[in-house]
């Protein structure tokens, strides 16, 4: 788990949406920045009151939150972060490091747009608004106890003191792996896009024990737990699913039955094929 930091720094949002309240939330949770130190900007104000809810300050627009930070984390759509770095661009120095989220935005493509040599990119998931996010971090091996995902790769002058600032902070929502930049889309696809997966079989079943005859609150129960305990099983035991899979199926039992009926409707290339496509529309946006 996270411990609070001493080393106290400003951290700033370049778009105010889901991701960057999830980390925010998570940082400022876990006591590795008091909420006091992260700054962000959004034009309505329904997002800035959910922001200031929990301490986050508001700032006037995007150039003051680059201004007032030492780290500023872009967490905008990849559509637009072209133009939105080339809008800052005037506003970075030396002294900031940028740390972008966007799926697909290249390194190379970051530090041309936004000027900055010192840059961090970081793939994260959602279940960081839990503080259960895996963190994939190119330069660095940590450990945690959480149970979601992250992904992180240094620019050529981010320094190892950047690399120990942004380490601290996904640390706090997630896990750490590591992975050089040529495998960020297949990351995207498998774990950043993975979430939204695994929420659609939790959905279907419990709609089967709905189906089976169960009330719906104790089939979504029973739904996720038995996800949760799968996934535990794996990372704890440290053995093969399919071992795992073969250790509770019996011969012409119940299980069996079920997974037949998995496989007759091509439940595991259903998948690999959602983690495929993700992939590659995550490199057609790294192209555009």
């Amino acid at each position: 788990m996270a411990v609070p930091s001493t080393d106290i720094f400003k951290l700033g949002f370049i778009g105010a949406g889901n991701m960057a309240e999830s980390i925010a939330r998570g940082v400022s949770k876990s006591g590795v920045l008091p909420a006091s130190s992260i700054r962000t900007a959004h034009p309505r104000p329904q997002r800035q009151q959910l922001f200031q809810s929990f301490g986050v300050s508001i700032v006037q627009d995007n150039a003051q939150v680059v201004d007032d930070s030492d780290i500023v984390i872009l967490s905008v759509k990849p559509q637009v972060v072209k133009q939105v770095l080339l809008d800052l661009k005037p506003f970075f120095t030396e002294e900031k490091l940028l740390v972008s989220i966007a799926a697909g935005i290249k390194l190379r493509d970051l530090q041309e747009w936004s000027g900055q040599r010192r840059v961090i990119r970081v793939m994260p998931n959602t279940p960081s608004a839990v503080g259960e996010a895996a963190s994939d971090l190119t330069s660095y091996k940590g450990q945690s106890d959480l149970f979601s995902i992250i992904v992180m790769c240094l620019g050529e002058m981010a320094t190892k003191k950047d690399e120990e600032r942004v380490t601290s902070l996904f640390r706090a929502i997630g896990k750490v792996w590591t992975a050089d930049e040529k495998y960020f889309d297949a990351v995207t696809g498998l774990s950043g896009s993975g979430p939204a997966y695994i929420y659609l079989a939790i959905e279907a079943l419990a709609d089967g024990g709905v189906a089976a005859g169960l009330p719906r609150d104790l089939a979504l129960g029973l739904a996720s737990q038995t996800v949760l305990g799968a996934a535990t099983m794996v990372n704890k035991t440290g053995k093969h699913p399919g071992q795992l899979k073969d250790a509770v199926t019996s011969p012409a039992g119940t299980t069996i039955a079920g997974i037949n009926e998995l496989e007759r409707g091509a439940f595991r290339g259903t998948l690999m094929s959602a983690v495929i496509a993700a992939t590659k529309r995550c490199h057609e946006l790294s192209q555009s």
